[in-house]
């Protein structure tokens, strides 16, 4: 299997949440934890990409503020790119609760000869559960320097692996992996 980085973005102002979506318990434990754990699972180079360091620096992982201030998920996945030791990185979102494994394995396996491996549900790309190469820093790059931040403008410059929703499916049926956590309801 391919070796990758994980790359956890951190970076969001969980204004609809009223707290800080990372350090929601889940079972007793703090979100990010459970995903640091699973991403320790699948990668020895762990990354957090977060303009708070000091919030996390007890976790364990490499932590890494934004190179692009303010450039949302975007520039957070460009600085999590730059701080990654493999070729490939696994990214997602830190208020993820219940990513699978098997699925995160199984596009990891799809990722040789592709800069870009995405889950699309109901016709949509997953871009904040994706795997992105090292290929795909100068297109963010350009697309940053252009004022854009939707992360599949790039797109069109890479090799993009669409998993598409029949795979999703033999792995995690009820789409619980794409789930995030934005308001307290969702607890």
């Amino acid at each position: 299997m391919l070796t990758v980085s994980g790359v956890v973005l951190a970076g969001g102002q969980s204004s609809r949440l009223g707290t800080d979506k990372s350090f929601v318990n889940v079972n007793g434990q703090p979100l990010i934890e459970h995903i640091i754990a699973k991403l320790a699972r699948l990668s020895d180079d762990v990354i957090i990409v977060t303009n708070s360091p000091e919030k996390y620096d007890h976790l364990g992982a490499k932590l890494v503020g934004d190179i692009y201030p303010g450039k949302g998920s975007l520039g957070g996945i460009y600085s999590g790119l730059r701080a990654a030791a493999n070729a490939h990185s696994l990214v997602v979102a830190c208020d993820m609760p219940f990513l699978d494994l098997n699925l995160l394995r199984y596009m990891i396996l799809l990722a040789r000869g592709h800069d870009v491996v995405i889950p699309r549900v109901g016709g949509l790309p997953e871009p904040l559960h994706a795997i992105y190469s090292q290929s795909c820093l100068e297109p963010i790059d350009r697309l940053l320097a252009r004022g854009g931040l939707k992360i599949i403008d790039f797109f069109s410059e890479v090799r993009v692996r669409y998993v598409e929703e029949d795979e999703v499916d033999i792995f995690d049926p009820h789409h619980l992996s794409f789930f995030n956590v934005n308001t307290p309801n969702d607890l």
